[in-house]
């Protein structure tokens, strides 16, 4: 996702953790300033690089 920009609005949880230090998460992210959508992704611990779907 080159040049995409995401904001998490809301974080209501970890859904499981893997033992590389990635979690599962369900968060409500904007994506290119759009409108809040719900997303369930692998995430790293920092919340800042994101794997893709």
């Amino acid at each position: 996702m080159a040049g995409s920009t995401y904001e998490i609005m809301k974080e209501p949880g970890v859904i499981s953790e893997g033992n590389k230090g990635w979690q599962k998460a369900l968060n409500l992210i904007s994506w290119n300033n759009g409108a809040p959508k719900h997303n369930i992704r692998d995430w790293a611990l920092s919340m800042k690089k994101w794997e893709k779907a």
